[in-house]
Formats: structure tokens, C-alpha cells, sequence
């Protein structure tokens, strides 16, 4: 039997952004390094590259990756924000460190969106954080949001915020029916 000589295994080749990513114990080098790619997820317009970069902070998946997807919530560019949003639904752990600052948002729009990221959630959680928005929230279109990840998602523990947000909303064209139609599916009526 003739030997085999195995060559000594070669350091990675880097690969531009996966050499970004720092090993997993390095919690400091893993914080900079989802800056930096959240950094470089905004000035890149190749869509591959912006996959990439994607891909990249889906590997890190922690609150610093998180935080650095959920500022490109406020982009012009609704691909950009859309790629954001489907990156925080895939890591719902590190997302829900920034989902209570992104329903508190002071843009209505970024709360809005932020309801999507809800969705994903473990459903008692996502329950909580969407009653408590509908408590406070006074726009009617991020509480129409809110209302239709509940019509999927909603448990009877968010009934009374429903009730409260449509005796609120009493005079909106659209909301009062989508909370019965909700209130209805949970087996609250009105």
C-alpha cells in the first residue's frame, strides 16, 4: 500500500467580506465588524455584493448585527430596506434586541416596518410588543400594521389592547373592521 501524503491544510483564501467577520469569541471584533458591514451594506449598489454583506451579517447574528440592519429601516431605497427587514425576520434572537427601539421609533414608518419584523418573533412575545404598541400608538396605519400581524399571529392576550386601539380609532375608515374581523378569529367579537 503505497503512502498517501497529505498536504498541511492551507489558511482560508479571504474572501473580501466573509475575512470581515471576526472568529465567534472576539465579542469586540464581532461588534466592529457588523458596523462595518452595516457601513458598507449602504454605499454598495452591486446586488450580489449587497447579498454578500447580507449574508455576512446573518453569519454574525447578534444584537451588534441586528443594529446594524435595522438603521437601513429609514433608506430611500425600499430594496435596501426590504433586504434589511428579510435578514432581521431570519435571526429573530438577535432581532428582538432591537425591535423595542424600533416600535418606540419616532418615524412612523420605521414602526410600521417594524411590525413585520414582529412577525417572526415567538408568538407570546411578538403578542406583548404588538399589544403594547397598540396601546400607545396614535398613527392608523402603523396600528392597521399591527393588526394584521395579529390577524396571523394574535392570541387572546391581545385583546384588550384591539378593543382600546379600535375605541380609539372609532372614526377610521378601515381599522375598526380589520380589529373586529381580529377580535372575531381570537372569538372575542366587539
Amino acid at each position: 500500500m503505497p503512502l498517501v501524503r497529505r498536504d498541511p491544510p492551507r489558511p482560508p483564501e479571504s474572501t473580501g467580506v466573509s475575512a470581515a467577520i471576526p472568529a465567534p469569541r472576539d465579542r469586540t471584533s464581532r461588534t466592529g465588524a457588523a458596523d462595518d458591514l452595516g457601513n458598507a451594506l449602504e454605499a454598495e449598489t452591486d446586488p450580489r455584493a449587497r447579498e454578500a454583506v447580507l449574508a455576512a451579517l446573518l453569519a454574525i447574528a447578534d444584537p451588534s448585527a441586528a443594529a446594524a440592519l435595522a438603521r437601513h429601516l429609514r433608506s430611500e431605497d425600499a430594496s435596501l430596506r426590504n433586504a434589511c427587514i428579510e435578514a432581521l425576520q431570519a435571526m429573530p434572537a438577535a432581532a428582538s434586541s432591537v425591535l423595542p427601539s424600533l416600535l418606540a421609533d419616532a418615524d412612523a414608518d420605521v414602526r410600521l416596518l417594524a411590525t413585520e419584523i414582529v412577525r417572526t418573533q415567538p408568538t407570546e412575545a411578538a403578542n406583548g410588543m404588538l399589544a403594547r404598541l397598540l396601546e400607545r400608538e396614535t398613527h392608523p396605519n402603523v396600528c392597521g400594521a399591527a393588526v394584521e400581524v395579529l390577524a396571523e399571529i394574535g392570541t387572546s392576550d391581545a385583546v384588550p389592547s384591539l378593543r382600546a386601539a379600535r375605541s380609539r380609532f372609532s372614526s377610521e375608515a378601515f381599522l375598526p373592521q380589520a380589529i373586529d374581523t381580529v377580535l372575531a378569529r381570537l372569538g372575542s367579537g366587539r
